[in-house]
């Protein structure tokens, strides 16, 4: 089936499977990285692999945007073994890698695999420059924000993006200095709760700078609420202006959307396998991160082409393979043609008709 729907049958030899089995796959996980070892005829263009995402990026929009907001977010994935780069991390209590992932909304940009001894921000600001060049690139004009939460709240990446003409909305790790300074918004959320009976929240403007690490003074927009268990402070730095966004705004609207990274993070690790890095080395396990991120970018290309106006439009990676592609169906094997014959019972037959039919006029 996968040969057929990739086009590989035609191609077929007779001492030759139409596509590639488990031990040619891990020929190419342990290939060199060198190309004239003449003893491996498979390798991996690590580069081309990287700018692959990017581009199939660009080429999915129609469009430039005006504005495009990038997600950045590390998670664990979980290792049982000796494999190389493998460290105890204290924050997720086990040993583990620690990926870096960067999202554009549902699109995936970079995902790379790193060891979990280091800052969740270390790289990152070289994978930002490197993607936003690309981007520019191909849109000169487009406006580009980044959006992550306090572990990328680092004097290196707010400097590079103030210098680049890169926007940031950042979380901030409280601490008592910007706690003192909301604390009569505090006490005022504290009344409010009290009469109302519910949570209540006050947002309030601050120029801030840490004594040692910052370089400047920045916007911090400070979230001073009150909840039924007792105070709930929370903080975030920016560069963006309060002309253009106003407090309320910038941390309901455009912060807390960043949570929705994570559905994308969930639907890689569990729904496509993307922490199945058991591999030796830690160039053969961000290959296999690779395959599960590569699968995922068809799902949202198939998402994108096929299933708008569909009750998949919005479905997750996990959803769209369990009721549409794995379906129960009889192959008949001809010399002439292949016949897939799937039940007239098929709960969502008049979608998978409609999206074949999509599916080939875009390849028309």
């Amino acid at each position: 089936m996968l040969g057929l729907v990739s086009g590989k049958l035609e191609a077929k030899r007779s001492d030759c499977a139409a596509l590639a089995g488990k031990s040619t796959l891990n020929r190419l996980e342990h290939a060199p990285r060198t190309e004239d070892d003449r003893y491996r005829k498979l390798s991996l263009d690590e580069e081309a692999m990287k700018r692959l995402f990017v581009s199939l990026f660009l080429k999915g929009q129609p469009t430039p945007p005006e504005r495009i907001i990038l997600d950045l977010d590390a998670t664990d994935d979980p290792i049982h073994g000796d494999q190389e780069g493998r460290f105890f991390h204290g924050y997720y209590k086990g040993y583990c890698y620690l990926p870096l992932y960067i999202f554009c909304g549902r699109e995936l940009l970079l995902a790379k695999l790193r060891p979990a001894n280091i800052d969740a921000s270390a790289g990152a600001k070289d994978e930002i420059a490197w993607i936003a060049a690309q981007i520019r690139a191909c849109w000169p004009g487009v406006k580009i924000w980044l959006r992550a939460d306090s572990g990328f709240c680092r004097e290196e990446l707010m400097a590079w993006c103030e210098d680049n003409d890169v926007d940031y909305v950042f979380g901030l790790a409280r601490n008592p200095r910007l706690e003192t300074g909301i604390a009569e918004e505090l006490a005022e959320a504290a009344l409010k709760a009290k009469e109302s009976g519910k949570p209540e929240r006050i947002f309030k403007e601050l120029r801030y700078q840490t004594r040692k690490s910052w370089s400047c003074e920045r916007r911090v927009v400070a979230k001073a609420e009150h909840l039924v268990k007792g105070p709930n402070p929370r903080f975030i730095v920016t560069s963006l202006k309060s002309e253009s966004v106003e407090a309320k705004e910038l941390y309901e609207t455009i912060y807390c959307a960043r949570g929705e990274m994570e559905n994308r993070i969930k639907e890689c690790q569990l729904d496509l396998f993307a922490d199945r890095t058991s591999a030796a080395t830690l160039r053969a396990n961000q290959l296999r991160l690779w395959f599960a991120s590569l699968a995922y970018v068809l799902l949202t290309a198939l998402r994108r082409i096929a299933l708008q106006g569909t009750g998949l439009a919005q479905a997750t990676a996990g959803t769209i393979r369990l009721k549409l592609l794995k379906l129960g169906a009889l192959v008949t094997v001809s010399v002439r043609r292949i016949k897939i014959a799937i039940a007239t019972a098929c709960p969502l037959k008049e979608v998978f008709i409609d999206v074949h039919r999509r599916l080939c006029l875009a390849a028309a």
